[in-house]
């Protein structure tokens, strides 16, 4: 029996998947994503970090309805004004700087170059060289944090995850618009390896964090102590990525 008929049959409402497309909006042509909460009771809307894109979520059977449409309409100019005052989202391309591990590196192109891009050091300080095809440059600095984030990544879980005698099932890493990690309640670790372009006590706190998570799934009062004996410098990290996060996930690595 089919999934979607048994439910029927039991009298559950099921949400509709999120529906996805582009909204205008100042200018810009902004991914929407229109998501359907069962608790939801009104309408809300948020800013992905970063400008990102746009996220409504609406109670069950709204997701294509025109009251969503109205509902984007009287926000515009709440919008308008929320996207005004957002970093600007630079393109990763040759001659600006992105952080590695919170230092600042020059992103220099060698087309005549082949492999990885890769971390130097030259007089001028630290450089990204990245080798071949100009087009494939924003793709290729993005697999290189991503082949960092895997190593300092797993290293960190693995030695928060002795400490408190618990396994992580799996460790993934993707470019998650909405939170840095996250936790299931099976014990995979999610991973947005943008965080590798913050400093190092901000990375060991993610992880940290998220560890924590397959001991305490919540973020009781105990959860947040055992936070901070994995890693005591908790409240410090999270501020900076509360007041500097938006500004890494502005980077634009299309």
């Amino acid at each position: 029996m089919a999934l979607g008929f048994l439910n029927k049959m039991i009298g559950l409402k099921v949400a509709a998947p999120p529906a996805e497309r582009m909204h205008r909006v100042a200018g810009r042509e902004l991914p929407l994503r229109i998501v359907e909460n069962a608790r939801a009771r009104r309408l809300t809307l948020r800013i992905e970090p970063g400008g990102r894109g746009l996220r409504v979520t609406v109670p069950p059977g709204l997701s294509r309805s025109r009251e969503v449409e109205e509902f984007l309409d009287r926000h515009t100019g709440w919008l308008e004004e929320k996207l005004k005052k957002l970093p600007e989202r630079p393109l990763v391309r040759p001659g600006i700087k992105i952080p590695v591990r919170g230092v600042p590196h020059l992103i220099v192109h060698d087309p005549a170059g082949r492999g990885a891009a890769r971390l130097v050091v030259q007089e001028g300080g630290p450089v990204l060289i990245v080798p071949g095809d100009g087009e494939r440059l924003p793709r290729r600095v993005a697999d290189l944090l991503k082949r960092e984030a895997k190593r300092d990544i797993e290293a960190l879980v693995a030695k928060h995850t002795a400490s408190i005698g618990k396994r992580a099932r799996a460790i993934r890493f993707r470019d998650t618009k909405s939170r840095w990690g996250s936790c299931t309640s099976d014990g995979a670790l999610s991973f947005s390896w943008r965080i590798m372009m913050a400093p190092p006590l901000v990375i060991d706190y993610l992880v940290a964090h998220e560890v924590a998570h397959l001991k305490e799934m919540n973020h009781s009062a105990r959860f947040w102590k055992l936070c901070r004996e994995l890693c005591p410098e908790t409240d410090r990290c999270r501020d900076w990525l509360k007041r500097n996060g938006t500004a890494l996930q502005a980077i634009g690595f299309e």
